[in-house]
């Protein structure tokens, strides 16, 4: 079954050219011209993955996130001419699971896509528990918790997490996160793991600005210590 895209921009000619492109790669290509609109689709077609431009008429794409977020975690990559980091810190913590700025290269976006929907359809390991101070990290049910309350996270701050959770006191190297995380055409984005490290801090350690589990070795990578 080929997956399914829900394309939210107000741009015409923008969303004509993505849809030849995306159904000439197999995709089924569903579109939105509002937030509103992007949010009712989102309910009815259950996209595979979501393409979202920030300017949107009638709300803020940041708007359209946090409203998907409150009842799916289906991918949402965000699509927007806005380039100040604030503006990518904003989406992605909202839970947006990557941003693509315009002007963009069709195949990288396609490439995005794709790593997207492959992250969020990945089987669930039969690993155990893992457990860091007051959390416990269920590999196999993809569940979070701080003691004893559940954790929302988007799939890339799961995987993300994920990795490290399997490497529990190792340090992971930047590449092979970067690799294993976003796919081999990303291992240089190394900002990219700023962004995420900062938000899982944010949603899992006591005092995010000094970390005592989620530990960065400058230049290196990154540690889940116990």
């Amino acid at each position: 079954m080929s997956p399914r895209v829900l394309l939210v921009d107000d741009e015409p000619t923008l969303v004509r050219a993505l849809a030849i492109s995306l159904r000439a790669e197999g995709w089924e290509v569903v579109t939105a011209a509002d937030g509103r609109s992007a949010l009712v689709a989102a309910a009815e077609r259950k996209p595979d993955v979501v393409v979202l431009d920030l300017g949107l008429p009638d709300m803020d794409g940041t708007a359209v996130i946090a409203g998907l977020r409150e009842w799916t975690s289906v991918p949402i990559v965000v699509l927007s001419a806005r380039q100040h980091g604030e503006d990518k810190v904003e989406a992605l913590d909202l839970g947006a699971d990557d941003y693509v700025t315009k002007p963009f290269g069709t195949n990288e976006l396609l490439a995005r896509l794709r790593a997207a929907v492959r992250r969020s359809q990945e089987p669930a390991p039969t690993s155990p528990v893992v457990e860091v101070g007051d959390l416990l990290v269920d590999l196999a049910r993809k569940r979070v918790t701080r003691a004893g309350a559940d954790v929302r996270l988007t799939p890339t701050e799961w995987a993300f997490l994920e990795l490290l959770a399997r490497n529990l006191g190792r340090l992971v190297p930047r590449q092979q996160i970067l690799r294993e995380v976003w796919g081999p055409a990303y291992e240089h984005e190394t900002h990219y793991l700023r962004v995420y490290a900062a938000q899982l801090r944010r949603k899992l350690e006591d005092d995010p600005s000094h970390p005592r589990h989620l530990v960065t070795t400058s230049g290196l990578g990154y540690t889940l210590e116990p």
